[in-house]
């Protein structure tokens, strides 16, 4: 049974990798060194060459860190370092919850180290070349201990009561995990910027002025009360610009990053805010939370039914079942699952995006979305001529030339 399910981790690891590398080929043939006919009017030559050069890079910097992510989780499988980590850990540990969180915790310290000189690489050569970063270099690892600090503390504050209702519950153990994961992502939807992202950016309300009276006029128009708009301070790091909505109920707020301001026009803005409004109109942010939930369902389900198969332990080279080796382990081989699941969700979103879209056109205005979406579009560089395939499989949101021919079929 070790030898099947040791061969099936490793077919799955290679054919995922290999369907990445192809998914990035075909996407890499899209590139054109003229400006495409469909792009005129959106992106001028200068810039379009620019956006090119940005996209090849990213690719071969792509190529590179994946290509190593991958020779590294197989060296890794293959002379069964996991098992061996795990027996360090039980050497010094050997309660179950505890000896997982340290495991995990071991893993994550790993990787960060490993990937932050990949991660300074891309911040302070790619992104800064094309004028992108405006981080410094105490910013950069400063960001990066604190974002250590609270993985571990939400890692943790979700890890232990699964661990626990794992030794404890059985069969049930899937239902009760639900729960605590249901709570965790609503406190998210709550709490997530008025508690995390305070710890790395200063978020102030919008000063009164003209746009805050344009925001605060269409929202009563739609019927969307709203207190909460906040600037956010994402100058501090890059030039790229973006706007959300997080929250539910009374603890909703529409967050403007402080780019987004520089970027756009009154109008330009609030119809951006608009497309967000309609996602809460159309109760997209509900239906997300129950889509991915029900997605978590499925997995806990079958990780119940089998995770306590000594095998899976074995198969990463030790003699020890534990949660955490059955979850890596399990992980691995729910990869197809998860992929089929992944294209429901992104084909899910990429309509939902259609709709927010709709409601902002219909509402307020599609020519200042469409403005909106194309200046965007220009200053981030993007790829506004994606493989289909990579489309299908990759992307949340419609292209900006699928959105433009949507919003102009709108009356």
């Amino acid at each position: 049974m070790v030898i099947y399910l040791y061969y099936s981790i490793l077919i799955i690891l290679i054919l995922n990798f290999m369907i990445e590398r192809w998914l990035d080929y075909l996407n890499s043939t899209k590139w054109s060194a003229e400006l495409p006919p469909e792009l005129k009017g959106i992106y001028d030559e200068e810039k379009y060459v620019k956006s090119v050069e940005y996209e090849k890079i990213r690719h071969k910097f792509g190529k590179i860190t994946e290509s190593l992510g991958f020779i590294a989780i197989i060296s890794l499988f293959a002379t069964g370092l996991f098992g061996w980590l795990d027996a360090l850990v039980r050497s010094y540990v050997n309660h179950p919850i505890f000896t997982t969180l340290i495991y995990f915790a071991f893993l994550g310290l790993i990787t960060e180290i490993i990937s932050l000189p990949f991660s300074w690489f891309d911040t302070f050569k790619i992104e800064e070349k094309f004028g992108f970063n405006k981080s410094t270099q105490r910013l950069f690892f400063i960001d990066h201990l604190k974002g250590l600090f609270v993985g571990a503390i939400i890692g943790g504050a979700i890890l232990f009561p699964i661990l626990w209702i794992y030794l404890i519950a059985g069969n049930l153990f899937w239902i009760y995990s639900l729960g605590v994961i249901t709570f965790f992502s609503v406190f998210m939807l709550l709490f997530y910027s008025s508690v995390i992202v305070p710890l790395f950016n200063k978020q102030t309300p919008l000063p009164d002025g003209e746009l805050k009276d344009a925001i605060t006029s269409f929202s009563k128009k739609a019927g969307f009360k709203l207190d909460n708009i906040f600037l956010i301070d994402g100058s501090k790091r890059s030039t790229k610009a973006n706007a959300y909505f997080t929250g539910l109920g009374r603890k909703k707020r529409i967050v403007l990053f402080d780019t987004l301001i520089n970027e756009l026009s009154t109008e330009e803005i609030v119809a951006v805010l608009a497309h967000e409004i309609g996602h809460y109109k159309k109760r997209h942010v509900y239906s997300g939370l129950f889509f991915s939930l029900l997605s978590t369902a499925l997995m806990l389900f079958v990780f119940a039914l089998v995770s306590r198969n000594p095998v899976f332990a074995q198969v990463l080279g030790s003699d020890t079942p534990g949660f955490h080796l059955s979850m890596i382990s399990f992980g691995i081989l729910y990869t197809p699952l998860s992929f089929i699941t992944g294209l429901a969700m992104n084909y899910r979103s990429r309509m939902n995006e259609y709709e927010a879209d709709k409601f902002a056109a219909e509402n307020y205005g599609g020519e200042y979305l469409a403005s909106a979406l194309k200046k965007l579009s220009v200053s981030n560089l993007s790829n506004l001529t994606p493989h289909p395939a990579y489309v299908f499989f990759h992307y949340s949101h419609p292209t900006l030339l699928q959105r433009l021919k949507k919003l102009s079929e709108i009356k």
